[in-house]
């Protein structure tokens, strides 16, 4: 008889708290995106004239909410059934890109528009990922 000798292995899940990372490695890819939103904002309002202390703070308070919103979607997003949450991150992308269009003298109906387009988009790309990588029920896939 040709019987298999070896143990079929189970695949192994790994929970949604085991996967988000706790302390300061959770930390990293917030504070870079505000790092980084931090830096262009003041960057956009300066336009090659000489930096200032207004600059400074609106660099300095942009970058502390990018931060603080990629945190909080990336960490307590997994609360929000999936459409709820790809609307969450469209949202917070379209209100980013705006508010730095918007910083450009454009007017406020472009800020708008793009803002809109960017946010669609955003919310497309992250429903799609969501749909393809849980199942019904919210949880991740077994893979």
């Amino acid at each position: 008889m040709a019987a298999h000798s070896a143990v079929p292995v189970g695949r192994h899940t790994v929970r949604h708290e085991q996967r988000t990372s706790s302390g300061a490695k959770g930390w990293v890819v917030p504070v870079l995106f505000g790092i980084a939103y931090g830096l262009w904002a003041p960057t956009v309002v300066r336009r090659g004239g000489a930096p200032s202390w207004g600059q400074f703070w609106l660099g300095v308070v942009s970058g502390l909410v990018v931060a603080v919103g990629v945190y909080a979607l990336h960490h307590y997003g997994h609360l929000l059934r999936r459409e709820l949450r790809a609307v969450a991150w469209g949202a917070f992308a379209g209100c980013a890109i705006g508010f730095l269009f918007s910083l450009s003298d454009a007017s406020i109906y472009a800020s708008v528009i793009l803002g809109l387009i960017v946010g669609a988009g955003v919310s497309s790309a992250a429903f799609y990922l969501f749909y393809t990588h849980e199942d019904a029920a919210g949880h991740p896939a077994p893979y």
